[in-house]
């Protein structure tokens, strides 16, 4: 690494090179990016010398804190000792297959096979290329439909940014792909609030819109259902009580396939190893990434079913799908020490009995903000909806994301990492945080909002 560098060259060069995702650089100064040059624990060094509380655990992956000596030195010796190679052609690896065991032990009883990839986006990638063949391979080759939600991301690669349901993403490139159809999402306070029913009744028909959907398309067309158990980059949406149970009654009198995104609910996230336990969903594909390693290394992978596993294993099948890096030795060796530090520390019970109750206890006080107009939590991650009048819930801001956006920079000045999504605030800490990093967080995440408040009302914005 070079030394002997300043922030704002190392700055302007990343200005000239370096093109980052989900950016607008014609909009980004040299002076204003961030260079993360440190972290441990929760917290984040960026080399014009600030001190920053990691609210977002990386990109809702660093699981298990960041500085972790013995995630690194669990690469360095399988790096040592078997830096590559690859899961094609009959081959495999020690690493590779203890991890698989590992994922076995902890995933829904119904799932013992894992199929790795390098990301999230890739996971979603081969769901999909999967459940198409799963039914062919079963005779139906016309279910090739899959149902996905409005507002959902499933990853920015082709496959994965169609199964998402984020228009702007749609916009470009020629998405989505032919065969995905978007019904609405369970957001209450940003859809539900506009109509004359209950949340509970806002949950029953969102989830119907499934059903409805299912009918208009015909059972014989439709593969699957995919869906985050809780909505991560559409804004932390935690769906009504009510949704969960009618998708499931609607799905187990139905022969179509149920896809759980657990790239950002799993490994502990909501107190338990996965959103689908947390919600007593039975998925037949698992896609996962992010805290399986808690981005120490790039790795995802799609947690697979008896069932479909069963046709997969049928003689004279091969499924024509892979990658380079599947099950790559080092990734491996990562998730391994990864899920060891997690299960001898009892992070998942941690998050479920003890800092997850402080954490969602402390956020809650913050909905007494004028700015607030809901806080929600589950687990270690929650969100806050920013409007115009406390007292008027019905109301938004205009130019939606301003408010968002300005506030999140408040945040960041301030020494804190929270992600904008619209007009809303959204969080998720390493699961290690502790009480007192806690009550940092929600002191900063208050005068954040004082500053954001007062900025705004000298904006005229409110």
């Amino acid at each position: 690494m070079r030394v002997n560098v300043s922030s704002h060259d190392l700055k302007a060069s990343d200005h000239k090179h370096h093109l980052h995702p989900f950016t607008d650089h014609g909009a980004l100064g040299i002076d204003e990016r961030r260079v993360i040059s440190r972290a441990d624990g929760v917290w984040l060094w960026d080399t014009d010398g600030n001190r920053m509380l990691d609210g977002m655990a990386g990109l809702w992956c660093v699981n298990v804190g960041h500085g972790r000596q013995e995630v690194v030195d669990a690469v360095r010796a399988q790096m040592s000792e078997l830096s590559y190679y690859n899961t094609f052609f009959k081959t495999t690896h020690p690493p590779v297959i203890e991890l698989s065991e590992m994922l076995a032990g902890i995933a829904p009883d119904n799932i013992n096979m894992v199929m790795y990839t390098g990301s999230g986006s890739e996971a979603n990638d081969t769901i999909l290329r999967l459940v198409r063949t799963y039914w062919a391979l079963q005779g139906q080759p016309s279910k090739k439909v899959v149902i996905s939600r409005k507002n959902a991301y499933h990853g920015s690669t082709m496959a994965g940014a169609s199964l998402g349901g984020m228009g702007a993403m749609h916009s470009q490139g020629g998405l989505p792909i032919p065969d995905i159809h978007h019904i609405a999402q369970p957001y209450w306070f940003g859809e539900g609030m506009k109509t004359d029913m209950s949340e509970d009744e806002f949950g029953l028909w969102a989830a119907r819109e499934l059903e409805r959907a299912i009918e208009e398309i015909g059972e014989e067309n439709v593969a699957a259902f995919i869906a985050e158990p809780i909505q991560g980059a559409g804004g932390v949406i935690v769906p009504p009580a009510t949704y969960w149970p009618e998708v499931k009654r609607i799905l187990e009198s139905r022969d179509i396939l149920f896809i759980a995104d657990e790239v950002i609910c799993g490994f502990g996230r909501t107190g338990e190893w996965f959103g689908s336990t947390y919600y007593e969903l039975k998925p037949d594909l698992m896609a996962i990434a992010k805290g399986l390693t808690s981005g120490y290394l790039p790795m995802g992978g799609v947690l697979v079913s008896d069932q479909i596993a069963e046709v997969l294993h049928r003689e004279g099948v091969e499924f024509f799908h892979g990658y380079t890096y599947a099950g790559h030795p080092a990734c491996c060796a990562a998730a391994i020490a990864n899920i060891n530090i997690m299960k001898r520390e009892g992070l998942v019970e941690r998050v479920r009995d003890h800092i997850g109750p402080y954490f969602k206890s402390r956020w809650m006080t913050l909905e007494d903000h004028p700015l607030v107009g809901q806080a929600r939590m589950v687990g270690m991650f929650g969100a806050l909806e920013l409007v115009p009048d406390e007292n008027d819930l019905s109301k938004r801001f205009d130019n939606v994301g301003k408010v968002g956006t300005i506030t999140r920079d408040h945040s960041f000045a301030n020494g804190l990492v929270m992600r904008a999504v619209a007009d809303s605030l959204i969080i998720s800490p390493p699961l290690t945080i502790t009480e007192e990093e806690v009550d940092h967080l929600i002191a900063t995440a208050r005068k954040t909002l004082d500053v954001a408040w007062d900025d705004i009302r000298k904006q005229g914005l409110a």
